[in-house]
């Protein structure tokens, strides 16, 4: 009886925590009039999730593109296609790598940054002053950065995706000999803007949205310790990175099957 007992008793708290994470979403959403009026707050989350991220997307982008360039120059050889690297190397970063991987360093970089100021926050008593004070801390403190990485997600992967093209360009046409011309004229005539470059930017706001939201959200139920604070930005990174790679299969199946 004890054993079933236990068994009840995590399927309840795991219930209770969907719902009141289902709760906060719902209310998130619902204040985007509300940010939008007070664009200030997001725009300064927006710089300190983008400006702040867009070093190590940069720089990942390149380094992407530079394998992508190589790799796909070998492969693509064999058949004697090697002047389609300028496609290979844009499809790859626009349908799947731009937005996937800057998810994942966006967990890495400002995710967690999130989950540790809000855990602080909550730790610090700082959330409890505010409704002492008639402040919602949802309004005032979450929602602005919930709609701030939202927006600055897209950005990045645009960031991530523009700079690995350029990656595979210098490793392709500068260092192996591609002919220019060829590797623009295939990467124009084989990229649709719909249908590669639109469901890119489709997957890059899924993503945001929920990277976002996990990371607030695991912030906002963290026990108000150094543990829980911790233990919470470890769950941040794992849940996120999952969510992120699961959605990514969820997505291009039904982009691609349609």
């Amino acid at each position: 009886m004890k054993f079933i007992a236990n068994i009840g008793f995590a399927i309840r708290s795991y219930l209770a925590d969907l719902g009141q994470a289902t709760r906060l979403f719902v209310r998130l959403l619902s204040l985007l009039g509300d940010n939008l009026r007070r664009f200030g707050l997001v725009r300064d989350q927006i710089h300190f999730l983008g400006n702040y991220s867009l070093a190590i997307i940069a720089v990942s982008g390149l380094f992407v593109g530079f394998v992508l360039s190589l790799q796909g120059y070998y492969t693509l050889q064999r058949y004697g296609s090697s002047e389609a690297l300028g496609l290979l190397v844009a499809l790859s970063l626009v349908r799947e790598l731009g937005p996937v991987v800057s998810a994942l360093l966006f967990v890495g970089r400002a995710g967690t940054s999130l989950t540790a100021e809000i855990g602080l926050m909550k730790a610090g008593e700082q959330l409890s002053a505010m409704d002492l004070m008639a402040v919602d801390p949802v309004r005032r403190i979450l929602a602005p950065r919930f709609w701030g990485g939202v927006i600055t997600m897209p950005l990045l992967a645009a960031v991530f995706s523009a700079v690995g093209v350029l990656g595979g360009w210098m490793v392709g046409v500068l260092m192996i000999g591609v002919d220019a011309g060829s590797f623009w004229s295939q990467m124009q005539g084989g990229v649709d803007v719909w249908k590669d470059v639109g469901n890119g930017v489709v997957k890059s706001f899924v993503f945001g949205v929920t990277v976002t939201f996990v990371a607030l959200q695991q912030g906002y139920q963290a026990q108000p310790t150094p543990e829980g604070v911790s233990r919470a930005t470890t769950r941040t990174v794992v849940v996120a990175s999952l969510a992120v790679l699961a959605l990514d299969f969820v997505l291009t199946a039904m982009m691609f099957s349609i």
